[in-house]
């Protein structure tokens, strides 16, 4: 498959990732209905989290079978292991430090008054970032978004890699079961705007173009993952991609239990968790079905 007709076929697969926008938009829910919102997204969420595990552990199980076996050494066992803890603690340690860095940056921004000369008006590096000024439920958000971004790159690597080989039937497999997989996760992202309030406390509805700000970060890597597995195939690129989605997405879904449970409801959890991951399910069963 030539490389036009490959972008293609991962611009499809990242775009549906725009289907559950507009449920960001929604004001003033019910208070159950926005604890099942928020658990579904978590449930979404577990079920990339784990199959993004289950795919960067692929290599080191093959790798210790091979030394089982007697047909490898340890060093490629100790080379994925590297790159799988590595990117495992940077994703998820790295979101940790951006998160407080946010929450600084957004006190130093308070502090500084009407009229008053903050430092930040004398040195651009001081300056408060513009992202420090967002709502609790954008940062949430965005981090959500790149963490399903790194997922869905190491999926248009997939993508890429399949329709280079000459496997078309399994691209187009791939296709499918990854564009309903980002129809699903457009929902992840944006469920913590459901009735979000600015800094403020006033209304928070996001605009059109934030909402598509996160669908570009969450669903463009699937195209430019696309472009990049059309060129050349590396396992440990994936791995590293992989790793660094499942750091992120780990943090994040601590994140969002904490909201869910301050509801104190913790049946309406239960079913939001196994809505979504069900949902991951059976999107990933259309992938499996296809031979892929």
């Amino acid at each position: 498959m030539n490389l036009p007709m490959t972008l293609l076929l991962g611009l499809i697969a990242g775009a549906t990732i725009l289907l559950g926008l507009p449920v960001g938009r929604l004001r003033h829910p019910a208070p159950g209905v926005r604890v099942l919102l928020t658990a579904t997204s978590v449930g979404v969420l577990l079920f990339i989290f784990w199959d993004v595990l289950s795919a960067a552990w692929a290599p080191i199980d093959a790798a210790l079978g091979a030394v089982h076996d007697g047909h490898g050494g340890l060093g490629p066992v100790a080379g994925y292991g590297s790159l799988f803890a590595g990117g495992l603690a940077v994703g998820l340690l790295g979101l940790v430090a951006y998160d407080r860095y946010m929450a600084r940056a957004g006190q130093r921004g308070k502090r500084s008054g009407p009229g008053a000369m903050a430092r930040s008006e004398h040195s651009p590096r001081t300056q408060t970032p513009v992202i420090a000024g967002w709502s609790s439920g954008q940062r949430l958000s965005l981090l959500i978004a790149v963490g399903i971004g790194l997922h869905n790159f190491a999926e248009g690597l997939a993508i890429g890699q399949a329709a280079a080989s000459g496997a078309i039937t399994l691209a187009t497999v791939l296709v499918i079961g990854f564009a309903l997989h980002n129809a699903t996760e457009g929902f992840g992202i944006v469920a913590p705007l459901t009735a979000d309030t600015d800094t403020a406390g006033s209304d928070g509805r996001p605009s059109w173009g934030f909402l598509l700000g996160m669908a570009a970060i969450g669903g463009g890597p699937t195209f430019v993952g696309t472009a990049v597995g059309h060129s050349f195939s590396s396992e440990p690129v994936s791995v590293v991609f992989l790793t660094l989605a499942a750091g992120s997405i780990a943090y994040v879904m601590v994140q969002l239990l904490g909201v869910a449970a301050r509801a104190k409801r913790s049946d309406l959890v239960a079913y939001g968790l196994l809505v979504g991951l069900l949902a991951g399910f059976i999107t990933d069963a259309v992938v499996s079905a296809g031979g892929a």
